[in-house]
């Protein structure tokens, strides 16, 4: 467990120095100004932490299932080897997912004084302002949303529902109490990651109203980060 939140902490880490350094100076400098090139990294690096968080939540979750499901199992299946090579197989995925980002991004055109309604570059509020056509980025967009939040966000309700038919099964009550202090917090980074990360891509589909997706989005790059090392 703490081999991931270790992880997690890193991620966390680093996806924070995407924005907010950026957003500070900005603010420091009065200039809202970012290049092309700076944009795009911020988009290749901001994708790569977004999921590896949903990644890392999604293992740890399964993590605290064969803890409280398979207990007498727990230390031959969760052994280092396997907990090292999901992480490296996240790094991998998200490293390549986010590179085939960028590539198809470079094939648009935008103009010189395109303004962004965010604090950082977001892809998807980055699409709505170049002038080519984005057919082809909307499609990986929801192909990737299916592959790197809703699967996993699947995986976490599948291993809560077994470990809560678990809990339900046990008869001392200081057992159910330590399986729900070891999962309580998890739940939490979980709704509040979820929820305002989804809550901004799939409202920014359906309508163009930007303040709301920006304050959303405050809490999956700034709240939630801080939280997961508490």
């Amino acid at each position: 467990m703490y081999f991931f939140l270790s992880n997690l902490s890193l991620v966390d880490i680093c996806f924070i120095s995407t924005t907010i350094p950026k957003m500070l100076m900005n603010i420091q400098t009065q200039s809202k100004d970012i290049s092309y090139i700076e944009c795009f990294t911020q988009v290749y690096f901001s994708n790569t932490f977004v999921g590896m968080d949903t990644f890392l939540l999604t293992i740890m979750a399964y993590d605290r299932f064969m803890a409280i499901c398979h207990p007498l199992n727990y230390n031959s299946i969760m052994n280092p080897k396997l907990c090292g090579l999901l992480v490296l197989l996240s790094w991998i995925t998200m490293v390549w997912v986010s590179l085939i980002h960028i590539l198809l991004m470079i094939q648009l055109q935008f103009s010189i004084g395109t303004e962004i309604p965010h604090f950082f570059c977001d892809l998807a509020l980055v699409l709505k302002v170049t002038s080519s056509d984005t057919f082809l980025n909307n499609i990986f967009i929801y192909f990737m949303m299916a592959l790197l939040a809703i699967l996993p966000f699947t995986g976490i309700l599948f291993s809560y529902f077994q470990i809560i038919s678990t809990l339900i099964k046990m008869s001392s009550t200081v057992s159910k109490n330590k399986a729900f202090s070891t999962c309580g917090s998890h739940l939490i980074v979980v709704s509040l990651f979820y929820g305002s990360a989804l809550g901004v891509y799939l409202s920014s589909a359906v309508n163009h109203s930007f303040q709301g997706n920006m304050i959303a989005s405050v809490m999956y790059t700034v709240v939630t980060p801080m939280l997961n090392p508490l």
